[in-house]
């Protein structure tokens, strides 16, 4: 069996024998430590029985260690230039199949189905910084049956999907994020475990999916409208920064009276409320009338 990727000097290697061009528009930052490719192995808790969607597989670094674990290893990568490169560095592994597509655009529960019976997969990815966060939300908003993910992000970002009520870090991410997944910081990984290496430090976080939402709400549409647009502009107040949002057709006074109902002030701000808070605000709101009519402009 070839030497692996994780070694710097096969890196290397096969990056010139391709006369690989990195490419910015796609976030490319290939790993090189091995201690940190075994730490998201542990993480994500891959197992012989799995089947793993790898999201941007680059040069196959991470892929090697995934296939050795994993029953089958799905990897869709965006870049038809590291195709070749792939079908050189993943030869030794026939449980890994290389599907040329912007993971955006492709039917992830319909490859769930193909590859694992509509079974729950993992998910484990180096991600692009420019499109973590509509990545994430992808797989959870269209419901892909998904035990968890676990994914390489910059440090900063992590921060803001595990940050709670208060904290400078808590924000729309980390609403929506605590919806849909127990987030777990994993890995702090610094800029040289990488080529080339990034401006900004990295960390590898595990999204674990709830069987259920931790919060009930009748129109869970509309608790994330109020969420974005509490936090559209963070130095006003919830009440002014809910009634300056395009998207809510509340007048001021609702507002006010749904902000009281929370036993909160006038002054308080959107960073301040919990997840449980939005949904009782989102069900306060809605009880108002049709939601359709009154709620969402």
């Amino acid at each position: 069996m070839r030497e692996k990727l994780s070694n710097p000097k096969e890196t290397i290697r096969v990056i010139q024998k391709y006369q690989f061009g990195f490419q910015k528009k796609f976030g490319q930052n290939f790993l090189i430590d091995a201690h940190v490719l075994e730490k998201i192995i542990v993480a994500a808790g891959v197992g012989e029985q799995d089947c793993v969607l790898e999201i941007g597989p680059g040069i196959g670094t991470l892929t090697q260690y995934l296939a050795e674990k994993a029953r089958q290893v799905v990897a869709v990568e965006i870049d038809q230039n590291l195709i070749p490169i792939l079908e050189e560095t993943l030869e030794d592994y026939p449980n890994v199949t290389v599907i040329n597509e912007d993971i955006l655009k492709v039917d992830i529960a319909r490859l769930t189905q193909e590859y694992n019976e509509g079974r729950p997969i993992k998910v484990v990815a180096n991600l692009p910084y420019y499109i973590t966060t509509p990545i994430i939300m992808k797989l959870f908003e269209q419901e892909v049956p998904l035990d968890n993910m676990t994914v390489m992000v910059q440090k900063e970002v992590a921060d803001r999907m595990q940050a709670g009520p208060g904290t400078k870090d808590y924000g729309a991410l980390s609403l929506a994020v605590q919806y849909y997944a127990k987030p777990y910081i994993a890995a702090n990984v610094p800029p040289n475990c990488f080529i080339p290496r990034p401006n900004v430090g990295s960390a590898v976080i595990r999204l674990t999916r709830h069987e259920k939402p931790p919060v009930q709400t009748r129109d869970p549409r509309l608790m994330f409208a109020l969420i974005r647009a509490g936090f559209n502009q963070r130095r006003k107040t919830l009440k002014n920064s809910l009634d300056n949002w395009g998207g809510l057709s509340f007048t001021k006074e609702q507002i006010g009276q749904g902000i009281e109902s929370l036993g909160m002030g006038p002054s308080v701000r959107g960073e301040a409320l919990s997840l449980e808070q939005f949904a009782a605000l989102a069900d306060y709101f809605s009880g108002l009338g049709d939601t359709e009519e009154k709620g969402l402009a």
